[in-house]
């Protein structure tokens, strides 16, 4: 019987383990040789000594931060959830760095979006101090203690703050799906820094652009300026992958009309030069246009995807700035359904055809200057302000921006996450653009649960700290919601988590008192945690999301959790027996074999052990482990 591993996912071993893929010729007795991977990269080595980069003190150590896997967990906190059993949206409250390390294996590419409001470092805001050795630790005494800020004053200042983020992002950049996006806010104390920091993490060519936003539209007074912006950094995880969407454009009108309404006309081809006919070639392909046979009198002829005497070729345009040739934006098998109904010829006044699309509904790119006073912070305020009765949470940001970003970044099904989420506005637009367009997004937040002044409204009202701001929040925009549109139908509910360290002794072993440690292991789940503790804490290590369907059949006084209809089986109890064992079998999955996961100490004796691992290969399961 195998025994799980109490870590989260080791990313130095993942990389080593793709590297091997790409490039087998490089390992030598299992260790990478870098001479010959040298060799195998050819000219693409940089060995001059002096070169661009960016670096600052601490860099490494931040780099090594971020693959250095977690043993703590995350323990359920059923009690300030809501709608426990049926919500797939998920809360976390504890150190981003340690829950983004744990997310790594259950959540690994399946992120469409990310959407975060980092502290700015403007000298007054929080920076988290990282502990290389034991994060959970550090962790914990911190949260006991009153919130510092980074100092300007500090001769670290920069550094501390690029120390801070540069795990965080690289770990972030693991769960997005190849096709995903981030959003990042920022002002002018780090944007300079975030920009090559993230041109590194994401890479130069995933830059999407720079957000200008209208933060402070009556202007903040700096001295020598008054401040009016904020900016937001787009990047995608795979430019060639990526997916967006176009924003509605209330204010455009219709130039043309045909029977099925008003429309206006866009150029087939996409204009997006990371697809071309060499990765694309379904998109590339021609239309023939019938100068003969125009439809109307506005400029518009019969196309076909068949040529015939006197038809004019039309293939995509090559971009005029690089030469790289464009492609349609719809394959061929779509074009010839909609060939002269959505899809029509067009002579422009300049004599040229072309090929192009009808626009019925009038829609815009979102736009890199955001400037109108939906956007600002004040509003972001007032919004919060108007949930609670009273100013609860200074500046934060303000619904509609973060609406047009989860407008443009994600699809129907896409999971959201935040991982500085302050007071929850990224859930709260989630549900309201779920009610809008009946779309299934899921949210996953992830905030330090700072300690509130206590001379402010929100601790003067109850709020000892920001998570509990953020979690009511959520709660009271779901109903609101709920109540404005009659849809009770939506997901407004989250399951909340608290980081801890592991539920397990072994994974979490005291050095400063080995000797009592070894002693305690005679049972290694530690007295306070309760099974279902121990229950999450195995789908986070053996990689499944915690909004998996989980049953709990009760037989013969002990719980058998059944986890993805069958996909894995556990026990978690004591004095475990072969009838156990029997039951659990009955509810395998009909479709994949199941892994079987038991408590290490939990058998009656070593040889029901010994004959239930037999019992179960015998029935083709041979994926047992401990715990």
């Amino acid at each position: 019987m195998e025994k799980l591993d109490g870590k989260s996912m080791d990313l130095v071993k993942t990389n080593i383990e793709a590297l091997k893929q790409l490039f087998p010729e490089v390992v030598t007795e299992g260790k990478i040789d870098f001479e010959k991977l040298k060799l195998v990269l050819g000219e693409e080595i940089e060995k001059r000594n002096e070169r661009y980069e960016f670096t600052w003190h601490g860099k490494t150590q931040a780099m090594k931060l971020a693959q250095t896997p977690s043993t703590g967990t995350l323990r359920l906190d059923k009690e300030s959830s809501k709608n426990w059993d049926e919500t797939e949206n998920l809360y976390f409250e504890g150190d981003n760095l340690e829950v983004l390390k744990l997310l790594q294996k259950s959540y690994f590419g399946k992120i469409k979006m990310i959407y975060i409001d980092p502290p700015y470092n403007t000298g007054k805001d929080f920076v988290y101090k990282d502990d290389f050795h034991d994060n959970i630790k550090n962790y914990k005494e911190m949260t006991r203690q009153t919130t510092k800020a980074n100092s300007e004053t500090n001769g670290r200042f920069h550094t501390d703050w690029l120390n801070m983020m540069y795990p965080r992002l690289k770990l972030a950049r693991n769960l997005l799906r190849e096709d995903g996006v981030i959003f990042i806010s920022i002002d002018d104390n780090e944007v300079m820094n975030l920009k090559k920091m993230c041109d590194e993490i994401f890479g130069e060519d995933n830059f999407i652009g720079n957000f200008v936003v209208n933060a402070a539209p009556n202007a903040r007074d700096y001295g020598h300026i008054g401040k009016m912006h904020e900016y937001a950094l787009f990047y995608a995880k795979n430019i060639k992958e990526t997916t967006t969407n176009l924003l509605p454009d209330e204010d455009k009108s219709f130039r043309f009309k045909d029977e099925k309404g008003g429309f206006n006309i866009h150029p087939l081809y996409n204009s997006n030069t990371a697809f071309t006919n060499l990765n694309r070639p379904n998109l590339f392909y021609p239309f023939y246009l019938d100068p003969n046979c125009p439809l109307g009198d506005e400029g518009f002829y019969a196309i076909h995807l068949e040529k015939k005497e006197g038809f004019i070729e039309i293939f995509p345009p090559k971009s005029q700035k690089d030469n790289v040739q464009f492609v349609w934006r719809w394959g061929k098998e779509k074009a010839s359904k909609e060939l002269n109904k959505e899809i029509i010829g067009y002579k422009t006044e300049n004599n040229e055809y072309r090929i192009v699309q009808k626009m019925r509904h009038s829609k815009k790119l979102i736009r890199s200057l955001q400037l109108d006073k939906e956007v600002s912070s004040r509003r972001g305020t007032a919004e919060v302000e108007e949930l609670f009765n009273k100013k609860i949470f200074s500046f934060p940001k303000p619904i509609e921006l973060l609406y047009r970003f989860c407008k443009v970044g994600t699809d129907h099904d896409s999971i959201v996450l935040d991982f500085f989420s302050g007071s929850a506005t990224t859930a709260h637009v989630v549900m309201q653009l779920n009610a809008e367009d009946g779309g299934n997004r899921k949210f996953i937040l992830v905030q330090l649960p700072e300690e509130t002044d206590e001379k402010s409204e929100a601790y003067k009202a109850g709020y000892k700290n920001i998570c509990e701001i953020g979690k009511e929040r959520i709660r009271r925009a779901g109903e609101k919601i709920v109540q404005e549109t009659g849809k009770t139908d939506l997901d407004i509910g989250f399951k909340v988590f608290k980081l801890d360290s592991s539920n397990v002794k072994t994974w979490d072993p005291d050095f400063d008192n080995l000797e009592q440690t070894l002693f305690d292991l005679q049972d290694n789940i530690k007295e306070d945690r309760t099974k279902e503790d121990l229950l999450y804490e195995i789908l986070l290590k053996i990689g499944l999301p915690l909004t998996t369907p989980i049953e709990e059949i009760d037989f013969k006084d002990k719980t058998i959790y059944n986890v993805g209809f069958g996909s894995v089986l556990l026990c978690l109890e004591d004095e475990i027996d072969l009838d156990i064992v029997n039951e659990m079998m009955k509810h395998q999955s009909e479709h994949m074999t199941p892994k079987v996961i038991f408590k290490e100490s939990g058998f009656i004796n070593d040889s029901v052990k010994t004959n239930a691992i037999q019992t179960l290969k015998k029935n083709g399961i041979t994926d047992v482990r401990s715990v």
